[in-house]
Order: structure tokens, then C-alpha cells, then sequence
């Protein structure tokens, strides 16, 4: 896998202090995505041990809050496979902190169904996420004062409380 960028200090794309780590490939080619380069899969550098064990130094200090998953598209295939061990080490690590991913698949009917997203580890990836960020950007639904996401038809699923109530539960920002 390749990512695009990193931002080691990011207060955009999730609440708080985060790192935030833009992966390459996306195969949903949104019209008018912000990230255009990153859909390539080649785009960027390899994502090697060395890149991972300087974003768990940098993920770390006490004031980072966690760590987001950008694209590109963390939910094609290649890119789960190549993120759910990172994503597990850093569980395993800072098990105080949480994860965000955003992805252009749909939670209910394209990550937990069949389709071109779902591969073998799917389901443990989506286990360690906290909040997801699902669906497309939608150009025409585009709305900037929308907290953490850049279309009106894009969700914040808070995943800890789907898994517990057994349905799909929406993040609510803390007061």
C-alpha cells in the first residue's frame, strides 16, 4: 500500500488532536473529490515499517486524541489488508485512543454485505474503528458547514454504539 500524505497534527478530520493518514487508490472517483491524486494507487510512498513505527511515535503524546483513516480510500481491498495490522498494533498501544476512517462505501449495504469492498478483513477492521464516515462525496450535496465531512449525505456512524445497540447508531459531538 502507498499513502499520499500524513498530518501528524490534524484538528480537521475528527475531534481533537489526531493523525491522520491519507492512503492511495480509490476506485469511487467522486466528481469533485478534494483528493484527486491520492486515487491512484501508486500515488505517493510506500507504506513501510518505518513510516508505521514514526506514526505511533507521533500518535503518542499524551494530547493526540487518535487517529484518522483518509484517502484515497482506506476500504478497498488492498488498503484494508495493509492497514488492519497497523490498525491493530495501534489498539493494542493506546487503548484510550479512537479511530476514524472515512470511506465512500455505504456501512450497511457495502461494507457488511457482499460486494467489491468486503474481503477477509473487513469485519476486524471495522471492529477497531470508532466512528465511520461513510458514503460518496456527492459535488451537488456539498456543504461546508457540516462538522467532519464535505457532502450532506455522508453520515458520522458511531460503530461502538451500532455494535452494542444492534442497529445503526450516528456520532454525536460531546458538549
Amino acid at each position: 500500500m502507498n499513502y499520499a500524505a500524513i498530518k501528524r497534527r490534524d484538528i480537521a478530520d475528527g475531534p481533537g488532536v489526531r493523525v491522520s493518514l491519507f492512503v492511495s487508490g480509490c476506485t469511487h472517483r467522486c466528481k469533485g473529490c478534494f483528493n484527486e491524486e491520492a486515487q491512484d494507487f501508486a500515488y505517493g510512498e510506500p507504506f513501510t515499517p518505518e513510516v508505521e513505527k514514526a506514526l505511533l511515535e507521533d500518535l503518542a503524546p499524551y494530547y493526540v486524541d487518535g487517529l484518522t483513516l483518509l484517502g484515497g480510500e482506506p476500504f478497498e481491498p488492498a488498503n484494508q489488508r495493509a492497514l488492519l495490522p497497523f490498525v491493530r498494533r495501534f489498539k493494542a498501544r493506546f487503548p484510550g485512543k479512537d479511530v476514524w476512517a472515512y470511506t465512500g462505501y455505504v456501512y450497511e449495504t457495502e461494507l457488511l454485505q457482499p460486494s467489491r469492498a468486503r474481503c477477509e478483513a473487513t469485519d476486524e477492521l471495522l471492529s477497531l474503528v470508532d466512528v465511520l464516515v461513510d458514503g460518496e462525496f456527492v459535488e451537488e450535496q456539498k456543504d461546508i458547514t457540516l462538522l467532519f465531512r464535505g457532502s450532506a449525505n455522508q453520515r458520522l456512524i458511531d460503530l461502538n454504539a451500532t455494535r452494542q445497540r444492534g442497529e445503526t447508531v450516528l456520532w454525536q459531538p460531546e458538549d
